[in-house]
């Protein structure tokens, strides 16, 4: 079902998903600039509009500036982001960086560009927010990025980890973070379909799949068929650790036992 009344109640049910990250980890504080990370995609640019809805009611005030690295991707339509950027009224900055060569360069024959292309975004990102004077950099990663990340981790890198809500960057700079952490994937594709948003598909993701990516997203979304709770089961196993029901040699001092059940 589409229309006004569809898009309120979808607006109405990230909000609060939204705001409780907030809250849950303390996200954004009186007087924050925030510098809005958009790329393009359906997350990203739904980020910015609900940010943007939840200054007008926020009990603190934080100002945002919506960024977007044009990486030198042939044909990538820059100027559909900044006309969309000047339609709503946030300040915004397109920064002009070709790293799309280097990542041709630097990505083995037969490998993904993503992990090499997010990690020059990424650094482009840190130094020109500290640049921009902003106190947060806030990326578009929903529930589902996150327990993709869990089991991606576990399966394929042997370890227990995933995408943090809000993380101190290595060189100390910058505060990260990601207030879709709690939202869900299918309702904020719904949400940026309701609003028309401008969505520029990856051409680079387009043509390379990442294989061990798209086979969790499919062991997930098989299993919710049958259990519909395993996503937020997933999630909430996050929120719900045991370490001393793990095999961390950390967690225990030599000789002893863990406690409970």
């Amino acid at each position: 079902m589409t229309g006004p009344g569809s898009l309120l109640r979808l607006e109405k049910h990230l909000l609060y998903d939204v705001g409780r990250a907030i809250h849950d980890w303390d996200l954004i504080g009186p007087g924050d600039r925030i510098m809005v990370a958009v790329s393009g995609g359906k997350d990203s640019l739904s980020l910015l509009q609900l940010l943007m809805r939840l200054q007008e009611r926020a009990p603190v005030h934080f100002t945002l500036v919506a960024v977007n690295v044009d990486q030198g991707q042939p044909g990538f339509p820059a100027h559909v982001l900044e006309d969309h950027f000047r339609a709503l009224g946030v300040e915004h900055r397109i920064i002009r960086q070709d790293t799309y060569s280097i990542a041709l360069k630097l990505t083995e024959p037969g490998k993904t560009y993503c992990a090499v292309c997010s990690r020059l975004r990424r650094g482009i990102l840190y130094t020109s927010a500290v640049e921009m004077g902003c106190t947060k950099i806030a990326l578009g990663h929903h529930r589902e990025d996150l327990i993709e990340t869990l089991l991606l981790s576990a399966l394929f890198s042997g370890a227990l980890k995933s995408m943090p809500p809000k993380l101190l960057s290595d060189d100390g700079r910058n505060t990260v973070i990601r207030p879709l952490a709690y939202c869900q994937e299918a309702e904020l594709a719904a949400y940026a379909a309701e609003l028309k948003l401008p969505i520029i598909p990856c051409g680079l993701c387009a043509q390379q799949e990442n294989a061990q990516r798209q086979r969790v997203k499919k062991l997930i979304a098989e299993l919710a068929k049958e259990h519909p709770a395993v996503p937020g089961n997933l999630l909430n196993s996050l929120r719900n650790v045991v370490p001393s029901h793990l095999l961390d040699p950390a967690v225990f001092r030599k000789g002893e036992a863990p406690s409970g059940q």
